[in-house]
């Protein structure tokens, strides 16, 4: 087993966690998407429309547990204040055979911890999709999985995200949802795994974009252009 992008799998997977491989998964493969942004999961479903006959979206579900049967459940971190140690409450049934971390962080300690956490595999938005869905294969096939390889240059790592019609990038939306639900820059630094001057930087381009100048007028900003996080299942 190994991990793409050029991190070495023996520092992400502690190697008392492999499940080894387990039966073939002949049908299409039932999933649900989880994430706080209705925008977000239904980006995710256009994703995999073209996929139909290997993956079968059968529940969208804004930050709650699947309520029916799935062999993944596919946990988007976009704008997400759950720590990984939340993970384990929210999937804690035996309707979920397979736990998915997808996100655009890329760092060595952010996947380390989803693994830690219970997750079976760690998916970076910036795999093309037919990796993204071949890795969901393997996945519930009982290999545990790493996919950290870049997109081809121009590819979008996701077709939808709250603001994104204003020009703010996925990174730069994602911090900007941080906000409008009350965290502190260091608070963001340390769920996003970025330094917090990075953070800053984020933080004054997605302010130009939205035309605001203070934290106060971007909270604002932000939950009148759907950045509010909903609770519940829509599918």
């Amino acid at each position: 087993m190994t991990a793409t992008g050029g991190l070495p799998v023996s520092k992400l997977l502690p190697t008392a966690t492999s499940t080894g491989a387990g039966p073939t998964v002949t049908r299409p493969l039932r999933i649900a998407l989880v994430n706080d942004y209705e925008v977000v999961v239904a980006g995710i479903t256009s994703l995999l429309e073209s996929y139909a006959d290997r993956v079968e979206v059968v529940e969208l579900d804004l930050n709650s547990e699947p309520t029916q049967p799935v062999d993944i459940a596919v946990y988007d971190t976009f704008a997400s204040t759950a720590t990984t140690a939340d993970l384990r409450g929210l999937f804690a049934t035996d309707r979920v055979t397979h736990l998915v971390a997808y996100s655009f962080i890329d760092d060595e300690q952010a996947v380390g911890d989803y693994i830690a956490a219970g997750a079976d595999g760690y998916i970076s938005k910036a795999v093309p999709t037919d990796r993204f869905v071949a890795a969901l294969e393997r996945i519930a096939a009982g290999e545990r999985v790493v996919e950290l390889a870049k997109a081809p240059a121009g590819e979008p790592l996701m077709p939808a995200w709250p603001g994104q019609e204003f020009g703010l990038t996925e990174r730069e939306s994602e911090i900007l949802g941080f906000i409008a639900q009350g965290l502190s820059n260091d608070e963001i630094a340390r769920t996003c795994y970025l330094s917090i001057n990075t953070v800053k930087t984020y933080i004054r381009a997605a302010y130009r974009k939205a035309g605001v100048a203070t934290r106060a007028q971007a909270v604002a900003w932000a939950l009148r252009h759907g950045f509010r996080p909903e609770r519940k299942t829509t599918r």
